[in-house]
């Protein structure tokens, strides 16, 4: 048994994989953990892939996993779970602001706590401040829609999950901002926090930008939101809006008919029914809730098919199955 599986997801970030190893490593043999490490190469276009191998060919804890071309971070960190063996799974980025030195006691948390999940919470944080101020709007965000209201930064990479957690979890798009939503979904709910050391950059930069981040994860996090909810019973939401809006337009008009029948009986002269404006306000509300009726139905239907929206093509791996 492997006590500890190390996941990095990577892009272009060859300069620092030797240093960060090391660094593992060394806390690794310090506190006599068996361990993997397990490197996710997100189509870099440097000499990332050669560093890995070079690794890997000098210790047998070195796993890799290349992509063909560049996916993104779930996918990577999918793609990396799926081969995790360890009993504690712990994902960190690859540019050394996340420090190897709060593995153990990330370790002891989830063994001796017996918490599912630990997010690390990058209190001091060394990003210029088109980063850290997108970043707080969305993990306030992020903390009110979830109700996982003990998290201060959804989107740390410095994780540790027991390893029931990664096996039962779908990361998949974007999604890997929301992880501990996703495991709060799936029945995981001891979710704790460590506050963790931040290190400065100390090679190349960073590959997000933090407004367009913010955007992207709100979306990502109204989808998630629906997904909770409505994922497998989604005539619940769009029947209900759509029978609620038919039933607006439909007795509207039939206010209008009900209101010209009277006016006839009575010999008062009245307009057509169909130079109202209402009447055809009330025929686009009926015709909008037909639609979100259907579709209701339609999503019904599609979500009795699961989808092979995790397939990526590998071009090479390392220690890893196929």
């Amino acid at each position: 048994m492997i006590d500890i599986s190390v996941v990095i997801p990577l892009y272009n970030e060859d300069e620092s994989l030797p240093e960060l190893y090391d660094w593992i490593e060394r806390v690794m043999d310090k506190n006599s953990f068996s361990f993997e490490v397990i490197f996710v190469n997100d189509g870099s276009t440097d000499h990332s892939w050669d560093v890995i191998t070079e690794l890997a060919a000098r210790s047998e804890h070195v796993k890799g996993i290349k992509f063909r071309r560049n996916y993104g971070k779930s996918p990577a960190l999918f793609c990396g779970f799926k081969e995790a063996q360890g009993d504690v799974v712990i994902t960190m980025d690859a540019d050394l602001q996340d420090s190897p030195d709060e593995i153990p006691e990330l370790y002891h948390m989830i063994m001796d706590q017996k918490l599912d999940l630990v997010s690390g919470y990058k209190q001091k944080r060394h990003d210029p401040l088109s980063k850290t101020i997108p970043t707080k709007l969305f993990n306030a965000t992020a903390r009110k829609v979830s109700g996982i209201h003990n998290l201060h930064d959804f989107n740390c990479g410095l994780k540790a999950y027991r390893r029931d957690v990664v096996k039962n979890i779908e990361v998949f798009g974007e999604m890997h901002r929301f992880i501990p939503y996703l495991a709060k979904n799936a029945g995981f709910d001891k979710i704790g926090e460590k506050v963790v050391h931040h290190q400065k950059r100390q090679y190349g930069k960073s590959k997000f930008m933090g407004w367009n981040r913010f955007v992207n994860g709100y979306l990502d996090l109204m989808t998630l939101w629906f997904l909770g909810t409505f994922g497998k019973k989604p005539m619940h939401v769009f029947g209900f809006l759509g029978t609620i809006v038919f039933l607006i337009g439909f007795l509207s008009a039939l206010w209008l008919g009900i209101e010209k029948a009277w006016a006839l009986s009575q010999g008062i002269p009245m307009r057509l029914v169909t130079n109202s404006p209402f009447f055809y306000i009330a025929l686009t509300m009926m015709m909008i809730g037909t639609q979100l009726f259907l579709a209701g139905f339609l999503g019904d239907l599609i979500s009795r098919n699961s989808a092979g929206r995790n397939e990526y093509q590998i071009e090479e791996n390392i220690r890893c199955g196929k």
